[in-house]
């Protein structure tokens, strides 16, 4: 697979072992409507729809072993859906776009912000003061998801 820039459309890269189901099935319909390579990058296996643009590239097992290998294959232009803030980070500074699913765009102005305030809640969380993890994901979540995917998707065509 070649993952050069030059030679490929901008594609849409997973983390998948985290993103929910409802976000997953999103991106399978993104991938059968537009032709988008999107590539599911897990440490599990994972059953996926038969759809020739839709791809799993199964991970050993190990701590960031499935992010370290999104920021070596994702180039520049490309959209990588991810919670993780420091992989966000990463494929930012390689010129990629990010979106977390809950439908929040990671920017280059917004991260450094975001990875400041994702320290203080792990030290907060050390320490025991704060205990409960996301809400659940809302509708509202799920239209700006797939609207931030949209909008990627139609500027990719131009």
């Amino acid at each position: 697979m070649n993952d050069n820039a030059a030679d490929r459309r901008a594609a849409i890269w997973v983390d998948a072992d985290a993103c929910p189901k409802v976000i997953k099935e999103v991106l399978y319909r993104a991938a059968q409507r537009s032709g988008v390579t999107v590539t599911l990058v897990a440490n599990q296996p994972l059953s996926v729809p038969r759809i020739p643009s839709l791809k799993v590239l199964q991970v050993s097992s190990g701590f960031d072993v499935a992010d370290n290998e999104i920021v070596r294959r994702a180039v520049a232009g490309d959209l990588v859906i991810t919670a993780d803030i420091p992989l966000a980070a990463e494929v930012i500074a390689k010129g990629a776009h990010a979106l977390n699913p809950r439908g929040e765009r990671y920017s280059a102005d917004t991260i450094r912000g975001l990875l400041n305030l994702r320290d203080f809640m792990d030290t907060m969380r050390a320490s025991g003061n704060v205990g409960d993890g996301p809400p659940p994901l809302s509708q509202a979540n799920r239209n700006a998801f797939a609207g931030h995917l949209d909008t990627w998707l139609a500027r990719r065509k131009s």
